[in-house]
């Protein structure tokens, strides 16, 4: 009786949220959870449970999984909000639930923050787990990425579900080792594209083997530590690949799997893992590939995270970067983009951000290709300012506007294609700045 109380409550409280125009976010499962801790093994679940987790990318590909499901006709209940925290996922299972606690969905699709996978799995049911990569990211709340790998880890010696694994992350590799009698691995890889490397060119963690501690030895590096590795002494990393990304052309946006063609919405090695992770989702599920097609040629988040605009004339890509690898791989982009360009860089140090911003002196700000002006902006603007004049940009071609209005407004003096990159609190503010600049004009 308890619990039907507290759904209840929660569900009218959602409907008092939503006349007010508020998403409420966490707060159904903030309530929620003060008055049962143990809420999440109450819900009643008979649909398959398939949840992301990754320091990058698990919102995209949490969505694109739940987007592919829905076009090829199933009910899908999903955190799509982004909040992948225990309240979150507690929130949004009441939101969808009866008053009794049963959840009817054909699956239940999250996204979960990398620290809490252990925390939610010992308490709810879950089928598939895809986990994409693993950097370095707010260092005052997660510590270094070695912490939340072997916390993983031992959650994952007991798990005999679905496990995908990106094979070119040797931290994400490594997990499908953890239980030996789990036969359900599936790796997958993605060949080299244009713009990959031969030597490591930005921050990475991956640099010795977690077994034998050599030194790992790369045939090709595509961002940061992502790329195609094996142990020279005890052949970590040779797995067997269950899909595998080949002919990776980023100007026409697409990529080759099992001979079929599939169209994708972005220019970015990034995406194609994304989206690679997402088929191994739909294979398994034997998803038809009518369907995959369809919705990976269709999706798009559209909330600012690899987001394309047209604000007053001038092209505009706007992109999450909350730690070094994900500013890198936007300015990959922007150096991949051959035209006179400006860079706006939002910078908060808010609590959800992290207040530790040394990160930021390990993105590569160097060569930048055809960048005529940054400007920054943010509670540390003046921080970021100061790292990218270290790289050695013209300082002169360097603007700090802690207002993000006059940030935007300088930005947008110009026709040329625009960069905007802005990290975790930054993010929805900028987007709405750069949209209220557009209407306003």
């Amino acid at each position: 009786m308890r619990n039907f109380f507290i759904i209840l409550f929660a569900k009218i409280l959602n409907v008092i949220l939503k006349i007010a125009r508020k998403q409420g976010g966490n707060i159904l499962g903030k309530i929620a959870l003060k008055l049962n801790k143990n809420l999440l093994k109450d819900f009643k679940v008979n649909s398959p449970v398939i949840a992301v987790t990754a320091t990058n990318g698990k919102t995209s590909t949490n969505n694109c999984i739940s987007y592919t499901l829905k076009q090829a006709g199933f009910k899908v209940v999903s955190n799509s909000e982004g909040n992948n925290m225990e309240t979150g996922i507690v929130s949004t299972l009441l939101k969808n639930c009866t008053l009794t606690g049963k959840i009817k969905a054909d699956y239940i699709c999250f996204e979960i923050d990398e620290s809490y996978v252990p925390k939610i799995f010992s308490k709810f049911r879950l089928d598939t787990l895809v986990i994409l990569n693993f950097f370095r990211d707010q260092l005052d709340r997660n510590g270094e990425v070695e912490t939340l790998i072997l916390k993983i880890n031992e959650f994952l010696k007991t798990y005999e579900g679905n496990l995908i694994l990106n094979n070119d992350d040797p931290n994400v590799s490594r997990l499908g080792l953890a239980n030996p009698n789990n036969d359900n691995i599936y790796y997958y890889h993605v060949d080299k594209y244009k713009y990959a490397t031969q030597e490591l060119k930005e921050a990475g963690e991956g640099k010795f083997c977690p077994f034998c501690k050599t030194r790992l030895e790369y045939e090709f590096y595509q961002y940061s530590h992502i790329g195609k590795f094996h142990c020279p002494k005890c052949n970590f990393g040779e797995n067997e690949i269950y899909k595998f990304a080949e002919n990776i052309d980023l100007e026409k946006r697409s990529f080759d799997v099992s001979g079929i063609t599939y169209k994708i919405p972005e220019n970015s090695i990034y995406t194609v893992y994304n989206h690679l992770a997402v088929l191994c989702v739909c294979s398994i599920y034997n998803i038809d590939t009518e369907f995959v097609l369809k919705s990976f040629k269709d999706f798009s988040l559209n909330n600012g995270r690899s987001e394309k605009l047209e604000i007053n004339g001038s092209n505009t890509f706007i992109n999450l970067a909350k730690n070094p690898t994900g500013a890198n791989v936007s300015l990959r982009i922007l150096n991949e983009d051959s035209s006179n360009k400006d860079l706006l860089f939002v910078l908060n140090d808010n609590i959800a951000d992290g207040f530790d911003v040394s990160w930021i002196w390990d993105i590569n700000f160097d060569s930048l290709n055809n960048v005529e002006r940054i400007i920054t902006s943010g509670t540390r603007a003046y921080d970021i300012a100061i790292r990218i004049k270290t790289s050695g940009f013209d300082h002169t071609k360097i603007q700090a506007f802690p207002e993000l209005d006059k940030a935007v407004d300088e930005l947008y003096s110009t026709t040329n294609n625009k960069y905007v990159i802005a990290n975790y609190t930054a993010l929805q503010p900028t987007r709405n700045e750069i949209l209220r600049k557009g209407k306003i004009l």
